[in-house]
């Protein structure tokens, strides 16, 4: 790849970031202090996705858990994505559309927080996992790319990346969820 190249594939995730600037801010506000006041009220944010979103869901996980730019308390955040037991035994026993859902079943309770990542909209373990997320009372995010399908419609807070490109919807993912994590930093008190 030639740096012209390059420049032109950076400029294409700066226009994506710059399109999401304008067209999301207000969800991924909503979907911000959502996750803010059900941290305050201890609860807690059950994430999960596949492949590169698993990736995201764990490292999110991550940043609230352990930190993310300065030392504070632990927040309460759970990747489903990262257990090969649970996921195995699912997968195996109940069907893998369902790897999520029993998760949400074991460890969700009214007011948690389940927060869907999905670049497709339409992975049916996803889909499943917030259908029963509303169901047992919690509240759904969905973050999403293309048009959001069927998982940003059953979300309560859609936040949509309106790329067609994985990549590039993966790429702008990767930002909200840093928004999110400097969000819950300013907010969530000690």
């Amino acid at each position: 790849m030639s740096e012209s190249a390059i420049r032109d594939r950076l400029r294409l995730s700066a226009v994506a970031q710059e399109r999401m600037a304008v067209s999301g801010a207000a969800a991924i506000a909503a979907a911000g202090q959502a996750m803010v006041n059900a941290l305050a009220e201890g609860q807690s944010i059950l994430v999960f996705g596949n492949g590169g979103s698993a990736a995201d869901a764990q490292h999110f996980a991550a940043e609230l858990v352990v930190r993310y730019e300065s030392d504070r308390s632990a927040r309460s955040a759970i990747a489903l994505t990262t257990d090969a037991s649970i996921l195995t035994a699912a997968s195996n026993d109940t069907g893998f559309d369902r790897v999520f859902a029993r998760q949400v079943e074991a460890l969700g309770r009214p007011g948690d927080i389940a927060l869907a990542i999905t670049t497709s909209g339409h992975s049916p373990n996803v889909v499943k996992a917030l259908e029963t997320a509303n169901a047992r009372g919690l509240v759904t995010i969905a973050l999403t790319g293309r048009d959001g399908g069927e998982a940003g419609r059953l979300a309560a807070i859609h936040v949509n990346v309106p790329e067609n490109r994985t990549a590039l919807a993966q790429e702008v993912h990767t930002t909200v969820l840093h928004v999110w994590c400097e969000l819950i930093d300013e907010e969530v008190k000690e």
